[in-house]
Protein backbone atom coordinates (compact mmCIF):
# COMPACT_ATOMS: atom_id res chain seq x y z
CA UNK A 1 0.00 0.00 0.00
CA UNK A 2 1.46 3.43 -0.87
CA UNK A 3 1.92 5.39 2.17
CA UNK A 4 2.10 9.07 2.63
CA UNK A 5 3.84 10.44 5.78
CA UNK A 6 2.12 13.52 7.51
CA UNK A 7 4.85 15.67 9.67
CA UNK A 8 3.25 17.36 12.90
CA UNK A 9 -0.08 15.40 12.29
CA UNK A 10 -0.76 16.23 15.74
CA UNK A 11 -0.76 19.69 15.89
CA UNK A 12 -3.94 21.82 14.72
CA UNK A 13 -3.83 21.84 11.08
CA UNK A 14 -2.36 18.20 10.97
CA UNK A 15 -4.86 16.35 12.64
CA UNK A 16 -7.71 17.92 10.55
CA UNK A 17 -5.56 16.51 7.50
CA UNK A 18 -5.44 13.46 8.76
CA UNK A 19 -8.88 13.28 9.19
CA UNK A 20 -9.45 14.54 5.55
CA UNK A 21 -7.07 11.63 4.47
CA UNK A 22 -8.27 8.71 6.08
CA UNK A 23 -12.08 9.77 4.84
CA UNK A 24 -11.26 10.32 1.19
CA UNK A 25 -7.98 8.55 0.31
CA UNK A 26 -7.05 4.82 0.53
CA UNK A 27 -3.74 5.48 1.64
CA UNK A 28 -1.66 4.11 4.32
CA UNK A 29 -1.22 7.48 6.37
CA UNK A 30 1.78 7.59 9.14
CA UNK A 31 2.09 10.57 11.60
CA UNK A 32 5.70 11.94 13.07
CA UNK A 33 5.26 14.20 15.92
CA UNK A 34 7.35 15.10 19.12
CA UNK A 35 4.15 16.15 20.64
CA UNK A 36 6.24 19.69 21.29
CA UNK A 37 3.09 21.54 20.83
CA UNK A 38 0.60 18.99 20.44
CA UNK A 39 -1.34 16.17 22.44
CA UNK A 40 -1.02 12.40 21.71
CA UNK A 41 -4.58 12.12 22.84
CA UNK A 42 -5.24 13.55 19.52
CA UNK A 43 -4.66 10.60 17.75
CA UNK A 44 -7.09 8.94 19.50
CA UNK A 45 -9.50 11.41 18.88
CA UNK A 46 -8.74 11.58 15.19
CA UNK A 47 -9.42 7.70 15.20
CA UNK A 48 -12.80 8.04 16.62
CA UNK A 49 -13.99 10.18 14.30
CA UNK A 50 -13.12 8.72 11.22
CA UNK A 51 -13.48 4.94 12.73
CA UNK A 52 -9.63 4.01 10.77
CA UNK A 53 -6.20 2.98 12.26
CA UNK A 54 -3.12 4.66 11.29
CA UNK A 55 0.20 4.37 12.12
CA UNK A 56 2.25 7.05 14.07
CA UNK A 57 6.01 7.52 15.06
CA UNK A 58 6.84 9.72 17.82
CA UNK A 59 10.66 11.70 16.83
CA UNK A 60 12.47 14.99 16.40
CA UNK A 61 12.71 15.79 12.70
CA UNK A 62 16.15 17.66 13.66
CA UNK A 63 17.36 14.41 14.29
CA UNK A 64 18.43 13.32 11.23
CA UNK A 65 19.16 9.76 12.25
CA UNK A 66 16.30 9.09 14.04
CA UNK A 67 13.98 10.16 11.32
CA UNK A 68 16.30 8.01 8.42
CA UNK A 69 16.12 4.57 10.72
CA UNK A 70 12.34 5.30 11.48
CA UNK A 71 11.39 5.85 7.88
CA UNK A 72 13.59 3.46 6.19
CA UNK A 73 11.06 0.35 7.07
CA UNK A 74 8.24 1.54 4.49
CA UNK A 75 9.31 0.77 0.86
CA UNK A 76 5.98 2.96 -0.51
CA UNK A 77 6.45 6.39 0.79
CA UNK A 78 4.72 8.22 -2.34
CA UNK A 79 4.64 11.59 -0.54
CA UNK A 80 4.76 13.94 2.15
CA UNK A 81 3.10 16.64 4.01
CA UNK A 82 4.80 18.90 5.94
CA UNK A 83 3.26 20.62 9.11
CA UNK A 84 5.83 20.22 11.68
CA UNK A 85 7.10 23.47 12.81
CA UNK A 86 7.16 26.40 15.81
CA UNK A 87 4.57 28.94 14.66
CA UNK A 88 4.03 31.19 17.27
CA UNK A 89 4.66 34.95 16.37
CA UNK A 90 5.57 36.42 19.69
CA UNK A 91 7.44 34.27 20.81
CA UNK A 92 9.45 33.74 17.03
CA UNK A 93 10.50 37.87 17.88
CA UNK A 94 11.73 36.80 21.32
CA UNK A 95 13.53 33.64 20.58
CA UNK A 96 14.76 33.58 16.81
CA UNK A 97 17.33 31.54 16.67
CA UNK A 98 15.08 28.36 18.32
CA UNK A 99 12.75 29.02 15.05
CA UNK A 100 15.83 28.74 12.54
CA UNK A 101 17.18 26.11 13.90
CA UNK A 102 13.74 23.99 14.68
CA UNK A 103 12.36 25.33 11.41
CA UNK A 104 14.84 24.89 8.59
CA UNK A 105 16.99 21.70 10.22
CA UNK A 106 13.43 19.77 10.10
CA UNK A 107 12.76 21.00 6.40
CA UNK A 108 16.48 20.22 4.94
CA UNK A 109 16.38 16.76 6.70
CA UNK A 110 13.00 15.69 4.70
CA UNK A 111 14.39 17.16 1.57
CA UNK A 112 17.25 15.23 1.72
CA UNK A 113 15.63 12.04 3.27
CA UNK A 114 13.01 12.57 0.14
CA UNK A 115 16.08 12.55 -2.34
CA UNK A 116 17.74 9.62 -0.82
CA UNK A 117 14.48 7.73 -0.96
CA UNK A 118 13.07 9.07 -4.23
CA UNK A 119 10.09 10.28 -2.72
CA UNK A 120 9.41 12.75 -5.23
CA UNK A 121 5.87 14.50 -4.31
CA UNK A 122 6.22 17.27 -1.32
CA UNK A 123 3.48 19.36 0.15
CA UNK A 124 5.00 22.58 2.32
CA UNK A 125 2.96 24.39 5.03
CA UNK A 126 3.51 28.13 4.54
CA UNK A 127 1.90 30.59 5.60
CA UNK A 128 0.54 34.06 4.38
CA UNK A 129 2.77 36.07 7.00
CA UNK A 130 5.52 35.64 3.84
CA UNK A 131 3.64 38.72 2.30
CA UNK A 132 4.41 40.99 5.07
CA UNK A 133 2.89 44.31 5.07
CA UNK A 134 1.93 44.02 1.36
CA UNK A 135 1.25 47.48 -1.24
CA UNK A 136 -2.03 46.05 -2.67
CA UNK A 137 -4.41 43.54 -1.23
CA UNK A 138 -5.95 41.14 -1.94
CA UNK A 139 -2.49 39.56 -2.34
CA UNK A 140 -1.97 36.99 -5.18
CA UNK A 141 0.87 34.44 -5.19
CA UNK A 142 2.32 36.71 -7.64
CA UNK A 143 2.56 39.10 -5.12
CA UNK A 144 6.23 40.16 -3.99
CA UNK A 145 7.28 39.20 -0.65
CA UNK A 146 8.16 41.94 1.96
CA UNK A 147 10.43 42.19 5.00
CA UNK A 148 9.07 39.58 7.15
CA UNK A 149 7.51 40.87 10.65
CA UNK A 150 8.54 38.14 12.85
CA UNK A 151 11.37 34.94 12.02
CA UNK A 152 8.77 32.78 11.93
CA UNK A 153 7.48 34.62 8.69
CA UNK A 154 11.33 34.43 7.67
CA UNK A 155 11.43 31.19 8.33
CA UNK A 156 8.82 30.02 6.03
CA UNK A 157 10.32 32.71 3.63
CA UNK A 158 13.43 30.87 3.65
CA UNK A 159 11.91 27.35 3.56
CA UNK A 160 10.28 28.10 0.25
CA UNK A 161 13.63 29.38 -1.02
CA UNK A 162 14.92 26.14 -0.22
CA UNK A 163 12.53 24.46 -1.73
CA UNK A 164 12.57 26.32 -5.29
CA UNK A 165 16.16 26.03 -4.96
CA UNK A 166 15.96 21.85 -4.18
CA UNK A 167 13.11 21.10 -6.62
CA UNK A 168 15.22 21.12 -10.59
CA UNK A 169 18.82 19.91 -8.56
CA UNK A 170 16.17 15.83 -8.71
CA UNK A 171 14.78 15.55 -12.04
CA UNK A 172 11.74 13.55 -10.76
CA UNK A 173 10.65 16.04 -7.61
CA UNK A 174 7.95 18.43 -7.29
CA UNK A 175 6.61 20.59 -4.72
CA UNK A 176 3.48 22.52 -3.65
CA UNK A 177 3.62 25.45 -1.29
CA UNK A 178 0.06 25.87 0.57
CA UNK A 179 0.28 29.70 1.54
CA UNK A 180 -2.58 29.27 4.27
CA UNK A 181 -3.98 32.76 6.01
CA UNK A 182 -5.45 32.00 9.49
CA UNK A 183 -6.78 28.10 10.35
CA UNK A 184 -9.23 28.45 12.68
CA UNK A 185 -12.59 26.46 14.06
CA UNK A 186 -12.58 22.95 14.71
CA UNK A 187 -13.99 19.85 13.43
CA UNK A 188 -17.96 19.98 13.09
CA UNK A 189 -18.55 16.87 15.33
CA UNK A 190 -16.89 18.88 17.73
CA UNK A 191 -14.41 16.43 18.56
CA UNK A 192 -11.26 17.88 17.36
CA UNK A 193 -9.53 21.61 17.36
CA UNK A 194 -7.19 23.55 18.11
CA UNK A 195 -5.24 22.82 21.47
CA UNK A 196 -2.36 24.81 22.79
CA UNK A 197 -0.23 23.11 25.24
CA UNK A 198 0.71 26.35 26.59
CA UNK A 199 -1.12 29.96 26.32
CA UNK A 200 -2.29 30.93 23.19
CA UNK A 201 -1.58 33.69 21.08
CA UNK A 202 -3.83 33.23 17.98
CA UNK A 203 -7.66 35.00 18.52
CA UNK A 204 -9.64 32.25 18.23
CA UNK A 205 -8.55 29.70 21.25
CA UNK A 206 -8.67 32.67 23.55
CA UNK A 207 -11.88 34.09 22.12
CA UNK A 208 -13.46 30.52 23.60
CA UNK A 209 -11.28 30.91 26.50
CA UNK A 210 -11.99 33.97 27.66
CA UNK A 211 -15.71 33.18 26.87
CA UNK A 212 -15.17 29.93 29.42
CA UNK A 213 -13.23 32.25 32.16
CA UNK A 214 -10.15 30.76 31.80
CA UNK A 215 -8.10 33.69 29.72
CA UNK A 216 -8.51 37.58 29.08
CA UNK A 217 -8.96 38.81 25.70
CA UNK A 218 -6.59 41.61 24.48
CA UNK A 219 -7.30 43.04 21.33
CA UNK A 220 -3.50 44.45 20.05
CA UNK A 221 -4.38 48.04 18.63
CA UNK A 222 -6.89 49.62 17.74
CA UNK A 223 -5.27 52.63 15.96
CA UNK A 224 -4.61 51.15 12.42
CA UNK A 225 -5.41 52.24 8.84
CA UNK A 226 -8.64 49.96 8.86
CA UNK A 227 -12.16 49.51 8.78
CA UNK A 228 -12.56 49.72 12.45
CA UNK A 229 -8.45 50.42 13.54
CA UNK A 230 -8.08 46.38 14.07
CA UNK A 231 -6.25 44.27 12.22
CA UNK A 232 -7.33 42.31 9.12
CA UNK A 233 -6.92 38.92 8.90
CA UNK A 234 -8.48 36.09 6.42
CA UNK A 235 -9.97 33.87 8.57
CA UNK A 236 -10.24 30.43 7.38
CA UNK A 237 -12.22 27.21 8.51
CA UNK A 238 -8.89 24.31 9.57
CA UNK A 239 -11.66 21.49 7.98
CA UNK A 240 -11.10 23.66 4.29
CA UNK A 241 -7.47 24.06 4.78
CA UNK A 242 -7.51 20.38 5.27
CA UNK A 243 -9.70 19.47 2.19
CA UNK A 244 -6.66 21.76 -0.09
CA UNK A 245 -4.01 19.51 1.27
CA UNK A 246 -5.70 16.48 -0.16
CA UNK A 247 -6.62 18.08 -3.52
CA UNK A 248 -2.56 19.23 -4.09
CA UNK A 249 -1.54 15.85 -2.38
CA UNK A 250 -3.57 13.66 -5.13
CA UNK A 251 -2.61 16.75 -8.00
CA UNK A 252 1.05 16.23 -7.51
CA UNK A 253 0.19 12.27 -7.37
CA UNK A 254 -1.60 12.29 -10.56
CA UNK A 255 0.96 14.43 -12.20
CA UNK A 256 -0.95 17.13 -13.78
CA UNK A 257 1.58 19.47 -12.41
CA UNK A 258 3.70 20.67 -14.85
CA UNK A 259 6.06 22.84 -12.51
CA UNK A 260 8.68 21.53 -10.38
CA UNK A 261 7.19 24.56 -7.87
CA UNK A 262 3.89 25.60 -7.37
CA UNK A 263 2.71 28.20 -4.93
CA UNK A 264 -1.21 28.43 -4.04
CA UNK A 265 -2.96 30.59 -1.40
CA UNK A 266 -5.53 29.32 0.90
CA UNK A 267 -7.76 32.01 2.24
CA UNK A 268 -11.54 32.51 1.58
CA UNK A 269 -10.85 36.21 -0.10
CA UNK A 270 -12.01 38.04 2.74
CA UNK A 271 -11.10 40.06 5.30
CA UNK A 272 -12.26 40.18 8.77
CA UNK A 273 -11.02 42.43 11.13
CA UNK A 274 -10.41 41.48 14.95
CA UNK A 275 -13.53 43.24 16.19
CA UNK A 276 -15.60 41.58 13.55
CA UNK A 277 -14.28 38.36 14.92
CA UNK A 278 -14.59 38.87 18.17
CA UNK A 279 -18.94 40.69 16.99
CA UNK A 280 -19.11 37.19 14.92
CA UNK A 281 -18.43 35.28 18.01
CA UNK A 282 -20.92 37.31 20.24
CA UNK A 283 -23.83 36.84 17.57
CA UNK A 284 -23.14 33.08 16.86
CA UNK A 285 -23.60 31.84 20.16
CA UNK A 286 -25.29 34.63 21.96
CA UNK A 287 -22.14 35.29 24.40
CA UNK A 288 -20.67 38.92 25.83
CA UNK A 289 -17.06 38.94 25.54
CA UNK A 290 -14.93 41.47 27.94
CA UNK A 291 -11.85 42.52 26.42
CA UNK A 292 -9.45 45.30 26.78
CA UNK A 293 -7.88 47.47 23.93
CA UNK A 294 -4.05 47.23 24.38
CA UNK A 295 -0.82 48.33 22.27
CA UNK A 296 0.07 46.92 18.84
CA UNK A 297 2.05 43.69 19.37
CA UNK A 298 5.67 43.24 17.77
CA UNK A 299 5.06 41.32 14.39
CA UNK A 300 1.81 41.48 13.72
CA UNK A 301 0.94 42.91 9.70
CA UNK A 302 -1.93 45.34 9.95
CA UNK A 303 -3.68 43.65 7.13
CA UNK A 304 -3.61 40.50 4.57
CA UNK A 305 -6.18 38.85 2.98
CA UNK A 306 -5.98 36.32 -0.17
CA UNK A 307 -6.78 36.36 -3.68
CA UNK A 308 -7.95 32.47 -3.85
CA UNK A 309 -9.00 32.14 -7.80
CA UNK A 310 -5.57 29.78 -8.63
CA UNK A 311 -6.42 27.06 -5.78
CA UNK A 312 -10.26 27.41 -7.17
CA UNK A 313 -8.92 27.08 -11.06
CA UNK A 314 -6.33 24.38 -10.95
CA UNK A 315 -6.69 22.38 -7.40
CA UNK A 316 -10.54 22.95 -7.87
CA UNK A 317 -10.72 23.38 -4.23
CA UNK A 318 -13.18 26.30 -3.00
CA UNK A 319 -14.28 27.09 1.14
CA UNK A 320 -17.42 25.76 1.88
CA UNK A 321 -17.43 27.12 5.46
CA UNK A 322 -17.91 30.89 6.54
CA UNK A 323 -16.98 33.33 9.80
CA UNK A 324 -19.61 32.31 11.42
CA UNK A 325 -19.33 28.62 10.97
CA UNK A 326 -15.87 29.11 12.50
CA UNK A 327 -16.93 30.19 15.58
CA UNK A 328 -19.63 28.17 15.49
CA UNK A 329 -17.59 25.04 15.52
CA UNK A 330 -14.76 26.71 18.05
CA UNK A 331 -17.30 26.88 20.60
CA UNK A 332 -18.71 23.16 20.24
CA UNK A 333 -15.03 22.62 20.75
CA UNK A 334 -14.23 24.49 23.60
CA UNK A 335 -17.19 23.58 25.46
CA UNK A 336 -15.91 19.82 25.18
CA UNK A 337 -12.89 20.64 26.34
CA UNK A 338 -14.26 22.08 29.18
CA UNK A 339 -16.49 19.34 30.31
CA UNK A 340 -13.23 17.27 29.90
CA UNK A 341 -13.86 15.39 26.09
CA UNK A 342 -10.45 15.57 25.06
CA UNK A 343 -9.32 12.19 25.53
Amino acid sequence: MKTIIVTGGAGYIGSHTLIELLEKTDFNIVSIDNFSNSDKNTYTRVSKITNKLFETIELDLCDKNALTKALNKYESIVGVIHFAAFKTVPESVSLPLKYYNNNLTSLINLLDYCKEKNINNFIFSSSCSVYGNADKLPVTEETPLKKAESSYAHTKQIGEEIINYFAPSVSSFKAIILRYFNPVGAHISGENGELPISKPNNLVPIITQTASGKNNLTVFGNDYDTVDGTCIRDYIHVSDIADAHVKALIYLIESKSSEKVSVFNLGTGTGVSVLQAIKSFEKMNNLTLNYTIGDRRPGDVIAVYANNEKAKSILKWEPKLNIDDMMLSAWKWQQNLNKGLTN
